[in-house]
């Protein structure tokens, strides 16, 4: 499908970050003006850094036109041949793809009729809660599902465990027919997965070595269950490629990512230390879980690039317009000023319902009658940016003309580029986790996997938990 860039084309608008709509609260001119030369280096550092290290991830909107016509054409396959489709993974290897389904997908996918759906039911496990796994055996018949299973290192515990699982059943099953059951998306040159792979003949796709987990949306761990689905990837990939090129310029005012990583720093500098992000449409609802990790991962350090103590990052908050102005928005109006709320609209939604007349003798009711949802929900957005912005809280919008492919490839990409800018700027390394491989070497130790004595041994010398501080 093509699409117009033009008329396409997603938008920052930063009027509510400035002192001439907040006052005080607000950014002048002329701190992004004295931001000129770190954000000149910023840029030129993740310029440099483009296709290297862990930095692959910016040319995935260039170099896979091969990987992307053999996921087209096993996605085809599967859609002919299987009912249901399942993601074994965890992190980024399932916030992607869950994000990028419910972005485009029917809202009810699912419980559409095969001949409406066109495609496998489709499943993410996230999770390896026993109850959740029991869940999904109770509505899949394996002997008629393909499970892809994604980690690039073949040594996540939570996916290898799903892997066991499902592998034992379907060989229990289907004998030497389970291989035809499993996809493998990993690493090429390293890792046990590969290792299996090969011995067990999966058809296999290839995580490339610059792209980390919560990059990797636009390679095949997101590609392949979107293809499944019905998601015109090489229109995900076209709005991604777009968003590179606005991105092109280190001229902060020319270049939309850099510009919202220049606002979230002097933010950060400012005690800003939580960041809201309230998309106005339920189809980006896991947009938000999917920030959430690439922001909070690759921004929360304790370490600069040279060594010193810094202890940096902004805690992401996952809400929803127009469902959390029940629940949260009290708290971001009236609340501390330690947050930077990102809202995220859309011009054009895919439907519209109109609201019929009722309760004539109701008046406070009746106003709602010959207008739409979509007019309601828009004014819901307008408002709730006017009441945070009236009580001096920093907000910035991210309209999107419409939600498809093309504007959220643009979006994905977006993210993605705003997370580099920001490392940047604070100088750390955005791209490594060593507080979450803390936790993961900690549960190797407890499980007993071999080579973590030394790690045993720590735990076993923990403080031990007190009785008395147990109610």
């Amino acid at each position: 499908m093509r699409y117009s860039k033009k008329s396409m084309k997603i938008r920052m608008d930063y009027n509510n970050m400035m002192s001439s709509v907040l006052g005080k609260e607000g950014f002048t001119e002329k701190q992004l003006s004295d931001m000129t030369d770190d954000l000149s280096d910023a840029f030129d550092a993740v310029e440099k850094g483009k296709g290297k290290g862990m930095m692959g991830w910016v040319d995935l909107p260039y170099n896979q036109d091969e990987i992307v016509e053999d996921i087209l054409e096993t996605a085809k396959n599967i859609r002919k041949d299987y009912e249901y489709f399942v993601v074994l993974g965890i992190g980024g290897s399932a916030l992607g793809p869950i994000a990028a389904f419910q972005a485009i997908c029917h809202m009810h996918y699912n419980d559409l009729p095969r001949r409406k759906r066109k495609g496998p039911k489709f499943y993410v496990e996230d999770n390896v809660d026993p109850e959740r796994m029991q869940a999904l055996l109770d509505v899949v018949e394996v002997e008629k599902t393909m499970f892809n299973v994604v980690t690039k290192s073949g040594s996540t515990s939570e996916t290898m465990t799903q892997y066991l699982i499902i592998n034992s059943i379907l060989r229990e099953k289907l004998g030497d027919k389970a291989k035809d059951h499993i996809i493998a998306t990993t690493s090429k040159n390293a890792g046990n997965l590969i290792k299996i792979a090969n011995k067990e003949n999966y058809k296999t796709f290839y995580i490339p070595d610059g792209v980390g987990g919560r990059f990797s949306e636009l390679c095949p761990v997101g590609l392949l269950p979107a293809a499944v689905v019905g998601i015109d990837i090489k229109g995900l990939l076209a709005g991604a490629k777009f968003m590179m090129e606005e991105c092109n310029s280190a001229n902060v005012k020319k270049n939309p990512a850099l510009m919202a990583a220049a606002l979230q720093h002097l933010s950060m500098q400012n005690g800003k230390n939580i960041g809201v992000m309230m998309p106005y449409a339920d189809g980006l609802k896991f947009i938000a879980d999917w920030y959430a990790q690439l922001w909070a991962e690759s921004l929360g350090k304790n370490k600069t690039l040279d060594g010193k103590d810094c202890n940096v990052g902004q805690t992401p908050v996952k809400a929803l317009g127009v469902t959390d102005q029940h629940s949260q928005v009290q708290l971001y109006a009236e609340g501390p000023f330690d947050k930077v709320i990102t809202f995220i609209g859309v011009d054009e939604y895919r439907a519209s319902v109109e609201i019929p007349n009722g309760c004539e003798e109701y008046p406070n009711v009746n106003f709602l009658c010959g207008h739409t949802m979509n007019e309601l929900i828009q004014a819901e957005r307008q408002a709730t940016e006017y009441a945070v912005t009236k009580a001096g809280k920093l907000n910035y919008t991210i309209m999107l003309p419409q939600l498809n492919e093309f504007t959220l490839g643009q979006l994905l990409m977006y993210f993605m580029l705003q997370t580099a800018y920001a490392g940047a700027l604070l100088n750390i390394d955005t791209f490594n986790q060593p507080g979450v491989e803390e936790g993961k070497n900690a549960t190797y130790a407890l499980l007993g996997r071999p080579g973590y004595d030394e790690k045993r041994t720590e735990l076993a010398n923990a403080p031990q938990k007190q009785n008395k501080y147990i109610i």
